[in-house]
Order: structure tokens, then sequence, then C-alpha cells
């Protein structure tokens, strides 16, 4: 029987103890080589590469145009109060997470505040989702929805327990979470009050001639429309000649287990920053943890400063 690729030698490259070890230089060094190709800092302003290195302070100071700046400016990190070897195990705690990590384990495992882990986390998320944005889904593209947040629990007594399915019921918060999955290739997710709102979006960020397969829900008939549509009935089966929405499912798998089983809850106003981390897991799920980690530090080094996380808790 073959072995799952996570159980491999080949999913393990990266040590949370070498990472722990590094100097304060060789840190500097390694968000340098990540931000800079070759590790040559260029100037954030006018993309020079002449620059001055100060010898008392790890900054830098433009030729052509004056400005200082240092390895973090104008990134998700800029105006850290960590030390840069504690970003680097974040990262590296962070992607060592199947099903993500929590804002609690983080803080406990770096000795933060839980504010400061929860922010953290959140620019890692903002930043492994960036490019989800200029997404478009080519091939055979699977969709399918779920909701998410907003779930009212019943109460003791049979007696006094509520339709939940009824509209007068309802707590404003929950959200459907829909996902568009090309086979072999990448995920994109969106979340909507419904999947009904999800149609206009999808024709949007799929392709003209591409090939479509969702479940038997009626939401989907539009969809007929403007695309080959290809339905699978899960009343009947899971999957019939091709048809099928389980690259779709395991992408909601992989969500509904963080959700239960890592963070326990998902706040409506968040839910896109966990569908997208989710996303990105998924699509990676063949890569090594140390090349996840390459890649998260680059993308958090790559992503500029951000607009919803920065000085958050001053509002």
């Amino acid at each position: 029987m073959a072995q799952h690729f996570l159980l491999t030698a080949k999913a393990r490259t990266l040590s949370l103890a070498a990472v722990m070890r590094l100097s304060d230089d060789e840190a500097f060094q390694t968000f340098k080589e990540c931000r800079w190709e070759g590790g040559e800092p260029a100037c954030p302003k006018c993309g020079s590469v002449a620059v001055y290195t100060y010898a008392a302070r790890r900054i830098f100071k433009c030729k052509a145009c004056a400005s200082q700046f240092s390895v973090t400016s104008g990134t998700i990190f800029a105006s850290h109060k960590l030390a840069l070897r504690d970003y680097l195990a974040a990262i590296a705690l962070f992607v060592n997470g199947a099903k993500g990590v929590s804002m609690l384990q983080m803080s406990r495992d770096l000795k933060v505040q839980y504010k400061t882990a929860f922010v953290l986390c959140h620019k890692l998320r903002e930043a492994m989702a960036s490019k989800q944005l200029t997404f478009t889904m080519e091939g055979e593209v699977e969709i399918d929805g779920a909701y998410f947040c907003g779930t009212i629990r019943q109460e003791n007594k049979v007696a006094e327990r509520i339709d939940r399915r009824l509209a007068r019921h309802q707590t404003g918060k929950r959200r459907a979470v829909v996902v568009m999955r090309e086979r072999r290739g990448k995920t994109l997710p969106m979340v909507f009050k419904s999947e009904a709102e999800s149609v206009r979006t999808i024709a949007e960020r799929v392709a003209p001639g591409a090939k479509i397969y969702a479940d038997e829900a009626t939401v989907w008939d539009q969809l007929h429309a403007t695309f080959n549509v290809g339905r699978i009935n899960h009343s009947v089966a899971f999957s019939d000649d091709g048809a099928c929405t389980n690259q779709a499912e395991s992408y909601f798998s992989r969500l509904r287990r963080s959700e239960l089983g890592v963070h326990h809850h998902f706040s409506a106003q968040y839910l896109h920053q966990y569908a997208g981390e989710m996303a990105w897991r998924e699509d990676h799920r063949r890569v090594s943890n140390g090349e996840q980690y390459q890649t998260v530090s680059k993308l958090a080094l790559a992503h500029p400063v951000s607009r919803n996380w920065k000085g958050y808790w001053q509002r």
C-alpha cells in the first residue's frame, strides 16, 4: 500500500528547532533573501539597487532618493516589534498545521499576547490569499457551496426547540462559502450570503469554454446558459462517468475540520480569510513544509502594508 505523502520524508524538509536556533544575523539574512532576489537590497520607493548599509543599525539608505528603509519596510511586517527570528518561527508553526493553527496556540508558542498572535496570523492569511484575487478558472472546474457561521444551538428540552430552517429564527450571520476548483489546478473560494448570489461572480471568474461540474442544487441551473455543465445528483451517486464534485468536497472537508477541530468558531467577518487560507493549503498539500515555509515568507515580504490589519487593535 502506498504511503501517504505527509508520512514520507519528502514532506519533512523544515526543522522548527533549526529556525529557533538562528542567530539575529542569520534571521536578518534570511529575510533579505526572501524579500530580494539574491539578498541584495533595493529601495522600495524608487527601485534603485545602489544603497548604503548602516553598520550600527540594520537599515539601508538609497543613494538615488536618499530614503531610509529596512528589510521589512513596506511589507506586512512593517513597524515590527518582535525579533525577526520570531516571525520566521511563526511562519514555520503556521505552515506545519495541516488544518491551520489557532491564534491561542500561536500566542503560547511565541509567548506573546493573544491580540498579537491574532493580527499576525490574519496578516499571513491575507498574504497567502493575495494571488487568488487574480485567478481565472480554466479547464474542468468543480463548483460547490457550504454554509458556515451563525449556527443556532438547540434547547435542551424537545418542547422548547425551534425549527432552525425558518427565516425568523436566523441570526443573520450565516454565510455561504462557494468554491471553484480546477481539477489538478488551483482553488478559488468566495463568501456570499447565499449560494444564489455567487452565480454572477462564477460567470465572471470562469473562462469561456471551461467545463463546469456541479451538484443537483437548483441555484446552478443558471450556469447552463453560459457553460457546458455536468451535474451529479448526490442522492443517487457521488460520481457518475466523470461528473463529480469530489475535489470541491475535499476542500470543504479541510475547512470544516479547521473550524471544528482547530478554531472551534469562525466569525462571519473573517470567514473569507479562513477560506482563502484553506484554499492555499489545498493547493500546496503535496508540497513539503520547507517549500511552504519559503513560499509564505516570500509572499509575506512581497505583500504591501495591510490596510485591514495595521493598527487593528487601535482601530
